[in-house]
């Protein structure tokens, strides 16, 4: 896998990766990519807990931020925005709460916010962060 840039254009690019979870994958690499240009500092990518899942937590200045990766290329069935119901909140709010219990325990007293990184394609320019795109019911 690599990123190219022409044009002042950036996209994941690895032949022959077709699957969903490889363009997920790809997706997620390219959301942390701009996130980091970004200032959001990663700490971990793909946390995955019983019950919870968490594509990119990052630190966007004093704020921990919990970060889902949504690439929707047809809008079919609802374009990427769409695509986060509300099990999939009840599952990313669990599996924050998991790492802040365990691994981000050190984190734990920091604001926290959870974003969106929503893509049409694979290309950088289709990027759009919805910072507190929900909160913890």
């Amino acid at each position: 896998m690599a990123i190219e840039e022409a044009d002042g254009r950036a996209r994941i690019v690895d032949a022959g990766r077709g699957t969903a979870q490889a363009r997920g994958a790809e997706a997620e690499a390219l959301a942390c990519q701009y996130l980091a240009c970004n200032g959001v500092r990663i700490l971990e990518r793909n946390l995955r807990c019983r019950g919870g899942e968490i594509d990119v937590i990052g630190i966007d200045r004093d704020t921990l931020v919990f970060v889902e990766v949504r690439l929707r290329t047809g809008v079919r069935f609802g374009g990427p925005a769409e695509s986060i119901t509300a099990h999939k909140r009840r599952r990313i709010t669990h599996a924050a709460r998991w790492w802040l219990a365990h691994e981000g325990r050190r984190h734990a007293c920091r604001p926290c916010r959870f974003d969106a990184i929503l893509l049409s394609s694979l290309d950088i320019r289709t990027i759009e962060w919805l910072r507190a795109a929900f909160v913890d019911p």
